[in-house]
């Protein structure tokens, strides 16, 4: 494998790229490799000659840091700062350019809305699903049920909504049931409204997973930047640029972030021990808790726990695997203890991406949260849902 580092000119032509000379590397599979900020995944990307670009957004960090993309014949490195975006070609086959773009997280500052004051109050209901759902308008014509996700980023509409809104591009074919759609290839969305927010030409991609009764999932990249605000006592979502200034009942912790998750840490106390790990806020599930199989073994988490439902679950290449439901005594978040909450314990031999663990909406709608994406932390105060029963209770 020879080993490109940045640069590799070739003159493009498509309007896309408007006559700039980019980095070219070769492959002849379409699975790639990405090494980013020191993170090696080997299946995290899958080439796509129709998108123009491609865009990877590297996982969140205000540092600045590598990332490498190996394809089976070639690598590239490329240095990423908070707002840098890089544009390059993978070349499959020897004929199929792949425009490819590794965006920072962070958009590029804008200097003339450095001190802009920008705020907003959106109301949301809280779903039978736990989910919060809030009203959207794309192209000012159409409404979208959209739920507002901390575990996913940008727009995502689901492929339901896609085509009973008529949202994709040139296909009558696919939207009159005649044809399979290509949901690569969208219709225009040049303007999508939340609240008094809106968005111009925004990031929309096509998705299989969203809440129970939800056209799209909002995520929390959106709002980068921002001070996010859930108060399930009033049922609002506020957007803030500056931190509230009563922060009475709240207490705070740092934000962690995994490619686009952020996780908070909690800790388990079962028996006289404790049990500490990161959690992914996963607030588009209806769950509570949810252990990584992996986390839970090696921590030596009790398997003696009161088990009240046992399922079964497939991966992806159709292995069938046991998950039991159990309860947990104490589990202290931020300071507050939540008290026999059901966790769901994932089979060790799922392997996934890390070893974090899952906080669901079945457990985070009890906390009136503020999530301060300017300088990453999360405050906490428990509110009006804090004794309610968790889901499948009796």
């Amino acid at each position: 494998m020879k080993y490109l580092h940045l640069l590799f000119p070739l003159l493009l032509t498509q309007p896309i790229f408007a006559q700039t000379s980019l980095p070219v590397i070769k492959a002849t599979s379409k699975k790639v490799a990405i090494n980013d900020g020191g993170i090696l995944d080997k299946n995290a990307w899958s080439l796509s000659p129709t998108a123009r670009p491609d865009v990877y957004t590297a996982g969140r960090t205000r540092k600045t840091k590598w990332v490498t993309f190996y394809t089976d014949l070639d690598s590239i490195k490329v240095k990423v700062k908070p707002g840098t975006r890089f544009d390059f070609v993978i070349l499959l086959n020897g004929k199929d350019s792949c425009y490819t773009q590794i965006a920072s997280s962070f958009p590029p500052e804008d200097p003339l809305k450095r001190n802009l004051v920008t705020n907003d109050t959106i109301p949301f209901t809280l779903t039978a699903a736990n989910a919060i759902h809030v009203k959207a308008v794309i192209n000012n014509t159409d409404t979208l049920n959209m739920h507002f996700d901390i575990s996913s980023f940008d727009f995502h509409i689901t492929k339901a909504a896609i085509l009973k809104k008529k949202l994709l591009a040139n296909q009558p074919d696919a939207l009159a049931g005649k044809a399979e759609p290509n949901y690569s290839k969208l219709a225009k969305v040049f303007k999508l409204q939340v609240g008094n927010m809106t968005w111009n030409d925004p990031p929309v991609s096509a998705t299989s997973l969203a809440a129970d009764d939800m056209d799209g999932r909002i995520g929390w990249t959106v709002f980068n930047n921002k001070i996010i605000e859930l108060d399930y006592d009033k049922s609002l979502m506020i957007i803030h640029s500056k931190l509230p200034k009563d922060l009475k009942g709240y207490t705070k912790a740092k934000l962690g972030f995994t490619r686009y998750d952020p996780y908070i840490n909690a800790t388990f106390e079962i028996a006289g021990k404790q049990y500490t790990g990161g959690f992914i806020m996963d607030n588009g599930s209806a769950e509570a808790v949810i252990l990584n199989g992996e986390w839970a073994a090696k921590q030596n988490f009790p398997t003696n726990l009161k088990v009240i439902k046992t399922a079964s679950i497939r991966d992806a290449d159709g292995h069938k695997y046991e998950t039991n439901t159990v309860i947990a005594p104490v589990l202290k978040l931020n300071g507050f203890a939540l008290t026999n909450i059901p966790t769901i314990v994932l089979s060790s031999k799922i392997r996934v991406e890390n070893t974090l663990n899952f906080f669901g909406n079945g457990a985070l709608k009890r906390f009136n949260m503020i999530l301060d994406l300017k300088n990453d932390y999360i405050y906490l105060k428990p509110n009006k849902l804090f004794e309610v029963k968790y889901r499948g209770d009796s």
